[in-house]
């Protein structure tokens, strides 16, 4: 019998290419768990016209409380009852609002290297947004908004196939001043100030949460040791895992994907160093030998 109440949802919070979708994939192993992966717009609904990502929990009036637990309710439903697990990297930059909208929710936490994320973010600046990702991302859009989102694909489109462009505007967490930097500074950088401004806000806020309320990892711990890391996700969720999801879980995990930030400029690397290296030392980072 599919539930008429909302069940708390699992939220992972974690930076653009983190390791946030192979660890919802994980977690989505469990048969009582349906996830739900990055629907931005149903985020921004509180004010989809904003500039940059940074909502707080003034943001979440009844109206959008309703509508975005609404969703979920809905979402969940059309699902079995199953417990929702959901994904959406720019809430790196909100998690009071995530938090105001589902204080019962359980979080995990995770980030990654720096240099590994700075190189598949650069990639995926470097790419338009298809047309798969453009219907899933409007599935969850009232029509009355549908004018913010379509207008940024167009202007990718022109960026890209007729201006031709290496990037498009902008891919990742718009922090507050993002415009500016880009007129300002090159992708790196501002690629690099996506990392350290959206993990160093993510993990303030969530410690703001109380103890225990958090689990946080890192991507890397995951990829050496599945079993153990998904083990301790698992029994903070509340769900049992079973050898059959271990089994399975350590076939889903690549260990061959750490190292290609080294097609990256070592120069260009070693002047963004100062955007990073205080957040980086913070989760046990060093800096690379072929650094510095």
């Amino acid at each position: 019998m599919t539930a008429t109440k909302l069940r708390p949802p699992i939220f992972l919070i974690g930076n653009y290419r983190s390791g946030t979708t192979i660890t919802q994939k994980l977690i989505g192993l469990h048969p009582d768990i349906v996830t739900w992966y990055e629907p931005r717009t149903l985020w921004l609904y509180a004010d989809p016209a904003r500039r940059h990502d940074e909502f707080d929990a003034t943001d979440a009036t009844e109206k959008v409380i309703r509508y975005i637990r609404g969703q979920f309710l809905n979402y969940q439903r059309r699902h079995d009852g199953r417990q929702i697990m959901e994904n959406t990297p720019s809430n790196v930059l909100r998690v009071p609002f995530v938090y105001e909208i589902f204080p019962e929710a359980t979080y995990l936490y995770i980030t990654r290297n720096p240099f590994s994320c700075i190189s598949s973010i650069e990639i995926k600046w470097q790419k338009t947004k298809t047309w798969a990702g453009l219907r899933r991302s409007l599935a969850v859009t009232p029509v009355t908004q549908l004018h913010h989102y379509a207008g940024t694909f167009i202007k990718q489109i022109v960026f890209k196939k007729i201006l031709k462009r290496k990037y498009t505007p902008i891919y990742g967490p718009r922090y507050v001043g993002i415009d500016q930097d880009l007129k300002e500074h090159g992708q790196l950088r501002v690629i690099a100030r996506q990392w350290a401004r959206g993990n160093r806000k993510a993990r303030e806020d969530l410690a703001r949460l109380g103890k225990g309320r958090v689990l946080s990892l890192r991507y890397e711990d995951l990829i050496e040791d599945p079993e153990a890391v998904l083990r301790r996700i698992y029994d903070h969720c509340g769900l049992s895992c079973d050898e059959d999801i271990v089994r399975a879980a350590k076939e889903m995990v690549d260990p061959g994907r750490q190292e290609k930030w080294l097609r990256l400029d070592r120069d260009e690397l070693n002047a963004i160093l100062p955007e990073i290296q205080e957040e980086m030392e913070f989760y046990g980072y060093e800096v690379p030998s072929t650094l510095r």
